[in-house]
């Protein structure tokens, strides 16, 4: 028996981040659009990274809040955590976002929607669920999946990843987290918040990728509540134990633990599309595009993780809106990383927008400077007491290149220095802002005025020159 047969302008394999941002936008904008989607809808994102995580973050932050305000004048007391209720609050959170992902809202919005596994069978089809699909474009936001490391004696025991370890109702004794990057360090700050014992096991660096001085203090952080970090240490076997499961060390006697997560990465998996059927080639990231996103098939687009770049929710969605650009306007759209930022939501917080400084030292050399200021000059984080932490904004030419911060609402902080690098603005047209004081925000305002001391306040030439101001009548 025949498929049926569809033709539509845009066909979406994928209902996540990416995928429902293209959906949505080219169907409201009249272009008829079919969606495929095998899992669950919302994707990653929804069900098992971004918002489970944050609820999950947020239960963490409250019990933690309850052991501390002594230097506040609060006295401290002991939280009682009730684990399974704290994954009922998790659940409700997805629950309360899902509907906007929903497949209901979807066909409300005259989207097609096949719950299916999708192949494409030629340059120009897809075969989903019984139904041929052909279409002037297609787009491949199949998203990322998490990476298993090639340890040995891993496939013996339960290891959890981020898929899977919100569906634990009962609170881990020992959690042992294999990997120190941004999904394994909220995990563990969470989880020793809500009353486990965690170990982390990095080989390298924990927060490898973001500037070691932005990174230092997550790390003290995280040490300082009780989380044992093994940094520069690989695991080279792993076992059932009594205790759950035991990890052998390359630098020191084996560890045990009640749990395992898993947190060593995430890859692009394009699982059974029959892209060499439509002539897509892959590289060892993920689909490979060009710089407007288009693959080996000139009909087809892939974005978010299957892209195999940077795998963030917002940059999925960026590159929904150059897909829409691209495919419905046929106007040109290049992809740039260069005000795509990100976040690591634990606490303190650390974010990072353009490059980092050491990027940026080696693109620009002496002509780079650096602009750094404490948290503890800021009058809104004194009252709080949130002094820890720093904001550092590299400049080049007047012009901000890249901004790291960390400490408190970070992630906040970051989004005006994403549009200065987003617009180019200059230095200056943020030092002559006006923030509102007091708040953290005014810790922008005053980095940027720091490219200024060395021009005005240090500058005798300056001096000279109001001196000489003041003797006219």
């Amino acid at each position: 028996m025949s498929a049926e047969s569809v033709h539509v302008d845009l066909c979406v394999i994928g209902a996540g981040s990416a995928g429902l941002s293209v959906a949505a936008g080219a169907v409201q904008m009249g272009a008829s659009v079919v969606l495929i989607e095998a899992g669950e809808m919302g994707g990653d994102c929804l069900n098992y990274g971004c918002v489970p995580s944050k609820a999950l973050l947020a239960s963490a932050k409250t019990a933690h809040g309850r052991g501390t305000g002594a230097e506040l004048g609060v006295a401290p007391v002991r939280a009682e955590v009730d684990f399974a209720a704290v994954k009922d609050h998790v659940a409700a959170t997805i629950a309360a976002i899902a509907p906007h992902d929903s497949q209901e809202r979807f066909e409300g919005l005259g989207v097609e929607v096949i719950r299916a596994r999708a192949r494409f069978v030629a340059r120009d089809a897809v075969e989903a669920g019984g139904r041929r699909i052909t279409a002037r474009r297609f787009v491949i936001a199949t998203g990322s999946r998490p990476v298993l490391p090639p340890i040995p004696g891993l496939e013996t025991v339960e290891a959890y990843t981020n898929e899977t370890i919100f569906g634990l109702r009962a609170r881990p004794d020992h959690l042992v987290v294999i990997g120190g990057g941004p999904i394994g360090m909220e995990m563990a700050q969470a989880h020793r918040r809500l009353g486990s014992r965690v170990t982390i096991v990095e080989g390298d660096r924990a927060l490898g990728r973001e500037d070691p001085d932005l990174a230092a203090p997550v790390v003290e952080a995280l040490r300082a509540e009780g989380v044992e970090i093994r940094e520069g240490t690989t695991v080279e076997r792993v076992a059932a134990s009594a205790e759950g499961v035991e990890l052998s060390l390359s630098d020191g006697p084996a560890i045990s633990g009640t749990h395992l997560l898993v947190a060593a990465g995430r890859r692009a998996v394009p699982e059974d599309l029959g892209l060499e059927v439509a002539g897509i080639e892959t590289s060892k990231t993920g689909v490979k595009v060009d710089g407007g996103l288009r693959t080996t098939n000139r009909r087809v687009y892939a974005i978010g993780d299957a892209a195999g770049g940077a795998q963030f929710t917002h940059l999925a969605g960026y590159h929904a809106g150059l897909v829409i650009r691209s495919a419905l306007f046929g106007l040109p759209a290049k992809a740039s990383d260069r005000a795509i930022p990100r976040v690591t939501y634990t606490a303190p917080e650390v974010a990072q927008v353009g490059l980092t400084e050491a990027e940026a030292r080696a693109a620009h050399g002496d002509r780079l400077e650096v602009l750094s200021v404490p948290y503890s000059g800021n009058d809104r984080a004194q009252a709080e007491g949130r002094t820890a932490g720093h904001i550092k904004v590299m400049v080049v030419r007047g012009r901000p290149v890249g901004a790291g911060i960390v400490g408190a609402q970070a992630g906040e902080l970051i989004g005006l220095w994403a549009l200065a690098l987003s617009v180019r603005l200059k230095v200056s047209q943020v030092a002559g802002m006006v923030a509102p004081y007091p708040t953290l925000g005014e810790l922008s305002k005053r980095a940027a005025g720091q490219y200024f001391v060395p021009r005005l306040f240090e500058n005798p030439r300056v001096r000279r020159f109001v001196r000489l101001v003041q003797r006219l009548p």
